[in-house]
């Protein structure tokens, strides 16, 4: 493993590498750091390059002023470039959560230093004004009652209950990573997501392969709004992780862990 790092609009932004070979780029969700991807990064390793970044505001990269979805995309433009300067080489991007629509606004962008993407529990689809209210009401929370307790309350109902009764200690760990967090980042987190546009075209407008991986027990991104959206790229293959919540990675890190290598080794 490398530790490595840029500097973006001033700010200190940390990233991990791993392993040799085509590059692949994952890219963590709301309230978690590039660690989250541990499952995935000890098996994948042996047979690809990964470049693992801690958005800014989590983990190791400190936060940027006034960031938002766009912002993060350019974080990730910004660490390939380092990576690669000569602009040649393609890489595939995979995005859980809120980095599946960090994905999607790199896509938007650069979509030709693309060979393929991957939305892990993501949606391309704007908010809703549901789910808006919702968020807002987590900003107020997290304003009055800090980003720890938010997250202490919020992270359990990730996970399905079978999971959260088999494996306690995994979820109580990721609550306890939730200390590193500011109520700045969660805050800018929420408001980047509320403000987020509809990205459906950039999937219909996708000629590489798009992953989709489904939780169905998710609660955050449903099922059904997963599948909705899973006819709009030219070629998708799509998974449907039946034991897991919107924490797949963890859940059923062994089967996550084939459909992502399957799809890398053949789709890159």
């Amino acid at each position: 493993m490398e530790a490595k790092h840029i500097i973006c609009q001033n700010s200190f932004v940390y990233y991990q590498v791993y392993g040799a070979g085509k590059p692949v780029v994952l890219v963590h969700g709301f309230g978690e750091d590039g660690t989250v991807w541990q499952p995935q990064i000890d098996f994948l390793k042996e047979y690809f390059r990964l470049i693992v970044p801690d958005i800014p505001g989590s983990g190791q990269s400190e936060i940027i002023k006034d960031a938002n979805i766009d912002t993060y995309a350019e974080v990730v433009k910004q660490i390939i470039d380092k990576e690669y300067p000569e602009g040649k080489t393609q890489v595939t991007l995979i995005g859980h959560s809120m980095g599946g629509y960090v994905t999607l606004a790199f896509a938007g962008k650069y979509s030709g230093c693309l060979n393929s993407i991957g939305l892990f529990h993501s949606t391309a689809f704007a908010d809703p004004e549901e789910k808006k209210q919702t968020r807002r009401k987590a900003i107020d929370f997290i304003k009055t009652k800090g980003a720890f307790s938010f997250l202490k309350t919020s992270t359990p109902g990730l996970f399905t209950k079978s999971f959260a009764e088999k494996a306690p200690e995994k979820i109580n760990a990721l609550i306890e990573e939730g200390k590193k967090f500011s109520n700045e980042a969660l805050v800018q987190y929420y408001e980047a997501m509320i403000e987020r546009p509809d990205r459906t075209s950039v999937l219909k407008q996708m000629n590489t392969p798009v992953l989709f991986i489904i939780g169905e027990n998710d609660i955050a991104i449903p099922l059904q709004s997963s599948l909705q959206q899973c006819y709009l790229p030219n070629q998708s293959y799509v998974t449907i992780l039946e034991q897991s919540a919107h924490m797949g990675m963890w859940e059923e890190s062994e089967k996550a862990n084939k459909v992502l290598f399957n799809f890398l080794f053949n789709y890159f």
